[in-house]
């Protein structure tokens, strides 16, 4: 495991229309799967400790966000034979294990990962109603101790974009596991 930080993504880089299927097959459009404000993609998978120890706080924002009228996916870039635990049938224990109320998107061919410009798991991604990223960056100020954690940036995040108000200046880089690239991964 290599512990990466997300890259610097310009903000207001623009959204690239896709289509993913979820670990039971069924199809997301995210054209449909938009919030009339937004959607939050949180780039996940089944082995990360850094994704494990967030899931619960992901799931917390994603419902409050969509109390807002923002939708959030999490998608799984890290479909591959060397690692069968963050296979689509593990995702089915992921979304029963925290109760997930959104979609987990299995991300076969990684372009969608790709096109956001995602490097680790977990990897935030706040787009707002137009499709332009607003934030990117990490959930909150303490991956691995909720108890601790002091800033919520993702919530401050979709509170600032339901406030019509300009996109956080800061924004904090995640850290996380390494994306198992396709092309890179050998067995």
């Amino acid at each position: 495991m290599a512990l990466m930080k997300s890259a610097d993504i310009k903000i207001g880089t623009k959204l690239e229309y896709f289509v993913l299927e979820d670990s039971f097959g069924e199809k997301f459009d995210s054209k449909e799967s938009y919030g009339k404000d937004g959607m939050i993609i949180a780039v996940m998978c089944n082995h990360c400790p850094y994704s494990n120890a967030i899931w619960e706080r992901l799931e917390k924002v994603a419902s409050f966000a969509k109390k807002l009228d923002i939708n959030t996916v999490a998608i799984n870039p890290n479909i591959h034979p060397n690692y069968p635990e963050d296979s689509p049938a593990h995702m089915i224990d992921k979304i029963n294990e925290f109760g997930l109320s959104f979609p987990y998107l299995v991300d076969f061919d990684q372009k969608v990962s790709k096109s956001i410009g995602a490097v680790c798991t977990p990897d935030i991604f706040l787009f707002d109603g137009e499709g332009a990223l607003y934030y990117h960056g990490r959930l909150d100020d303490n991956w691995h101790d909720p108890k601790s954690v002091k800033d919520e940036d993702l919530r401050e995040a979709v509170i600032s974009l339901f406030g019509k108000q300009e996109a956080p200046t800061k924004q904090f880089n995640a850290q996380g596991c390494s994306i198992k690239w396709i092309d890179t991964v050998t067995g």
